[in-house]
């Protein structure tokens, strides 16, 4: 699909999602985590699984984030739909172009952007965290805010990651967890734990969320 084909795609399908998204009935719980410190001009980095990244970032638009986005087809469409709704797309991944899109994430969020990166993307496994979302929060200084979305409601598309799309008028729960600090100084054991504590905050964000809509 040729660029102009992608600028079509994107802004047709921003200007859909707004409509569906705007019949729905949201209830977000946790915001204070990452207010305490956008409220004052100061960047976080929201960590959110691929599936549930729609219902947060449509609740971000026009904030200027900048967010992590594969070099792929797919990641193509996805950079121009999040366009649509005010953000700024850095183009890479573990397996395309890793260490220049961390450089660059890391210099927007030094310079006072937040970022938001989906820790499981492009391809999974789902719902397991890479290292990269330490990495830039690390060498940046700013927190980690874990979040995540479910709904009663909702399309699931997704090949590997059960890709969330909430249908119209659906309760869409969104959670924000407490802020984690990546230590400048920490070494790789400390790294390991402090990973596998977010993915399992992740995931059991993600669980009570989905028992929660289905009750």
């Amino acid at each position: 699909m040729s660029a102009l084909k992608y600028r079509l795609a994107g802004s047709a399908g921003g200007v859909a999602l707004d409509a569906l998204f705007g019949t729905l009935d949201y209830d977000v719980a946790g915001a204070e985590h990452h207010r305490e410190y956008t409220s004052k001009g100061q960047p976080v980095i929201y960590a959110i699984w691929h599936g549930r990244l729609m219902p947060p970032s449509y609740l971000h638009r026009g904030e200027g984030v900048v967010t992590l986005i594969s070099q792929s087809g797919d990641g193509e469409y996805l950079a121009r739909l999040l366009e649509h709704w005010g953000y700024e797309s850095v183009r890479g991944s573990s397996s395309r172009g890793g260490s220049e899109a961390l450089r660059e994430l890391v210099k927007h969020c030094r310079d006072g952007r937040s970022l938001a990166i989906t820790p499981d993307g492009p391809r999974g496994p789902m719902q397991q965290l890479k290292s990269g979302v330490l990495a830039a929060a690390q060498l940046s200084g700013a927190p980690i805010i874990p979040a995540s979305s479910s709904a009663t409601r909702g399309w699931w598309p997704g090949k590997w990651d059960r890709f969330l799309i909430p249908k119209p008028f659906a309760k869409v729960r969104v959670q924000y967890g407490a802020p984690v600090m990546v230590p400048r100084n920490a070494g790789e054991a400390q790294l390991e734990q402090m990973r596998k504590d977010i993915e399992h905050t992740l995931n059991r964000m993600t669980e009570v969320l989905d028992r929660e809509v289905a009750a």
